[in-house]
């Protein structure tokens, strides 16, 4: 057996090397599984010897036992719980055979024991601590080099299972991994940074992420570990992708040897410790990892940014926190000064969204980068704004930005709808005030708000996104929201209006999506304004342009929306015109190349659900 200081000298020299999947190597060798793969260490030894031994000459520092599952409720389900102890002291004899005369070290493997804890589930403490303690004790008897707590879904398991190791050898090498979901969490919630800063405090001597969804979801959260932990090894194990089913029903998964390969540099250059592979990886995975972290050969995967941050929590505590969701495309694509498109939808009055889906997917197809959702436009009674946002991402593939008004939600409401929103993966918001009830379909309805839109916006951008509530109480994982905010560029009062979106950029607003816009030179004097009133602190401006309909629709606006002033000419264009609808768009394509060089976007509101014509929109300006 290493001793820890012999196993923390060896990580803090150069990388460590773990084998990849056992049962994915012992699959091509068409080894039946009814007796699981636990069970081949008794009934089929050359089989399982020969498995490690292909992992020891693609070049592996260490392989791994064949007991993922050999604890007595998972060898249950093969009527082997009796024979747990025979099981484990025969997986390590084969992997000492594998690996005799390499120098290759032998780790005993302890997957979860398969049921849920409680009180979520009903495996008591008590319980679990005796089918660890079986499995983990025939292990060292046997003589393992380290001990590898893997694939864990919750805290509370590694955790019992590492006190069992401790109480056996103080001096045993213990490295434990989680695996998560593909929403970045484990079964149980926990994110990256609280997996790192709870699991540090088990006297364990290396923690990371196994399986999961893929290198590059392993990649984001071990990087996110790393910055809470980092002067502990950090083990990366994953899955070759995400596992697909054929028609015949087989398992594979897409990720190549060289695709891994690509990935054990980016996670060497990211300060990861330990690296090797998981579910679908095989000895061709890691022979490609061996040769690429010898060659040091320079990745072409641009690691993610884990942001960590310390609020003080309500109690006084500091606590680290890290952000591990990545930018939204939008963030991404303002950064990057990209001209982008967005074209505004309502939300169905009803359940059925498959029309506004189907609009949605021509608008994509259109050529609108993102869609922005109204949330109960005119105060008139529509499906969640956020439900209708979720639906479309997930069957159009399109980002959302979410309008999120303050007006009719408490506080308490307003943080408990964009924690649901951010669930969902809907991070785009656009903050306004909401329009009032008095002028929908329920007058009578309740009007109250406890913030204004600026007031949001530094909730936003102060307390949820660094990982606290408005009070003050820690959050499981900071958001990551994007912020936008209104304005006009037509305001009658433009001092007054310049000031105000000062307010917001100050408070922490990412972008702005304007008003309508029919005045190409009022909204460039504006402009103008809006920059000296923020000492040139700007923010990127959306052009909010909106198809007229016909002459009728021209005087509604300029007459009764307030901030939106449509000159004599256009009116009189939209009452001459034989064809109202196509000259209201040739009027809106005219302001867009007005006043493009000033606008770093477009975002297109349709009249009537008329979809069709802000595709018309978007098509010239994409041309």
């Amino acid at each position: 057996m290493l001793s820890r200081a012999e196993f923390r000298a060896r990580v803090h020299d150069r990388p460590l090397l773990f084998d990849g999947a056992t049962g994915t190597v012992l699959q091509r060798h068409l080894v039946v599984r009814g007796h699981g793969y636990d069970g081949l260490n008794l009934s089929a030894p050359d089989v399982v010897e020969a498995a490690h031994r292909a992992y020891v000459e693609a070049g592996a520092d260490v392989v791994e036992t064949n007991t993922f599952g050999a604890n007595r409720l998972r060898l249950a389900e093969h009527g082997l719980e009796s024979q747990v102890v025979e099981i484990n002291r025969a997986a390590v004899a084969i992997a000492r055979a594998a690996t005799a005369e390499s120098g290759v070290w032998v780790a005993g493997s302890v997957g979860p024991l398969g049921v849920v804890l409680a009180p979520i589930g009903r495996m008591t403490r008590a319980e679990a601590r005796v089918a660890f303690s079986e499995q983990i004790s025939a292990l060292v008897d046997a003589g393992i080099d380290l001990l590898v707590i893997e694939t864990m879904p919750s805290i509370d398991e590694v955790e019992i299972a590492v006190a069992i190791a401790r109480g056996l050898t103080p001096d045993v090498p213990i490295l434990a991994t989680m695996t998560f979901a593909d929403d970045d969490r484990t079964m149980l919630g926990a994110g990256a940074a609280e997996v790192a800063s709870r699991v540090c405090e088990l006297d364990v001597d290396a923690l990371g992420v196994n399986c999961s969804t893929g290198p590059n979801q392993v990649l984001r959260l071990t990087t996110a570990m790393r910055q809470v932990v980092p002067d502990l090894a950090i083990a990366a194990l994953p899955n070759a992708g995400f596992p697909e089913r054929d028609v015949a029903g087989r398992v594979s998964y897409p990720a190549t040897p060289e695709y891994f390969a690509d990935y054990a540099r980016a996670f060497v250059e990211s300060g990861i410790s330990i690296v090797g592979g998981c579910c679908g990886t095989s000895d061709e995975h890691i022979a490609a990892m061996r040769s690429a972290i010898d060659a040091e050969t320079p990745t072409t995967i641009v690691a993610p940014a884990a942001v960590i941050s310390r609020p003080a929590s309500a109690s006084g505590d500091d606590v680290p926190s890290v952000s591990v969701d990545p930018p939204t495309a939008l963030k991404r694509a303002l950064l990057d000064r990209r001209f982008v498109t967005t074209v505004e939808m309502r939300p169905p009055k009803g359940v059925a969204a498959q029309k506004m889906v189907a609009s949605a997917a021509m608008l994509r197809d259109a050529g609108a980068d993102f869609l922005d959702i109204a949330d109960i436009p005119l105060a008139r009674m529509r499906m969640s704004a956020w439900a209708a946002a979720h639906l479309v991402q997930l069957n159009t593939d399109v980002e959302t930005i979410l309008h999120f008004p303050t007006r009719g939600r408490s506080l308490l409401r307003v943080q408990a709808d964009l924690l649901a929103a951010h669930a969902l993966g809907v991070r785009n918001l656009f903050v306004t005030m909401g329009d009032p009830a008095r002028i929908g379909d329920y007058p009578d309805a309740s009007d109250g708000y406890d913030l204004v839109s600026t007031g949001l916006i530094r909730l936003l951008s102060e307390r949820m996104n660094a990982g606290l509530d408005q009070a003050g109480a820690r959050l499981d994982q900071p958001t990551n929201f994007t912020i936008g905010c209104a304005t006009s560029l037509t305001a009658v009062d433009t001092g007054r209006e310049a000031a105000l979106l000062a307010k917001k950029v100050r408070a922490g607003a990412d972008f702005a999506l304007t008003q309508p816009c029919f005045d190409a030179e009022a909204a460039r004097s504006f402009i103008d304004r809006a920059r000296r009133e923020a000492d040139g602190a700007t923010i990127p401006l959306l052009l909010g342009v909106q198809p007229l309909y016909n002459a009728r629709n021209a005087e509604f606006l300029h007459n009764e929306v307030p901030g939106i002033r449509i000159p004599q000419h256009y009116r009189d264009r939209m009452r001459r015109a034989d064809d109202p609808t196509a000259e209201g768009v040739a009027i809106a394509l005219e302001i867009v190349d007005d006043i493009r060089a000033e606008v770093q976007g477009v975002y297109v509101i349709p009249a009537f659900g008329r979809y069709d014509l802000a595709a018309d929109v978007l098509d010239a300006v994409r041309s």
